[in-house]
């Protein structure tokens, strides 16, 4: 067996050790990421109580932090920072996982991962229908929102703190960057 053409799957995935550690499968190649720092993590708590304080009274999906999986294939699991599935959405929500593309994923940039989430990962959800794709960089105080238009993602917004965002898909929602990236 030709180990430089072997594509990982998520059998293989179900196979990694629980070990701390975030494990993902683009394309077949795995991907390991350490612990993320506890910056990170403080602007991902935000992210999410915005969001699931948005959805007590938007009741239009469900949202998620890591460490879940994603799997957009056999050989494409992904663990991003956030993930929202709307009710209308093309993912599926199971016992383990999404299924699918969900509608929106959040990736917080780190020094070790910004150039996969700028180059891979941004391909593989562009690629399997994520329809926005939301980038925090805590070291810039900036978020960028892109949307899938044509099958490809054009930026919808692009922030410093204290600007604020929007997404189209959660109507009414301000992305206030004073309060999520303090």
């Amino acid at each position: 067996m030709n180990l430089a053409t072997t594509k990982l799957t998520y059998h293989d995935y179900l196979l990694l050790p629980d070990d701390g550690k975030r494990y993902e499968i683009l394309d077949g190649d795995l991907f390991v990421t350490p612990s993320p720092v506890t910056r990170h993590q403080l602007v991902v708590g935000r992210f999410l109580h915005h969001l699931m304080t948005y959805l007590e009274t938007n009741p239009i999906g469900t949202v998620f932090t890591a460490p879940y999986d994603v799997v957009l294939s056999e050989t494409d699991i992904l663990e991003p920072d956030l993930i929202l599935v709307l009710t209308n959405g093309r993912a599926r929500i199971t016992e383990k996982n999404v299924q699918g593309p969900p509608d929106i994923v959040m990736e917080v940039l780190s020094p070790g991962t910004a150039a996969r989430d700028r180059g891979l990962k941004h391909k593989r959800y562009e690629r399997f229908g994520v329809q926005e794709y939301w980038l925090v960089d805590p070291d810039q105080n900036s978020l960028e929102i892109l949307a899938l238009q044509d099958g490809t993602y054009v930026h919808i917004c692009r922030a410093t703190r204290p600007t604020e965002c929007a997404s189209p898909l959660l109507p009414g929602l301000v992305l206030n960057l004073a309060r999520l990236l303090e």
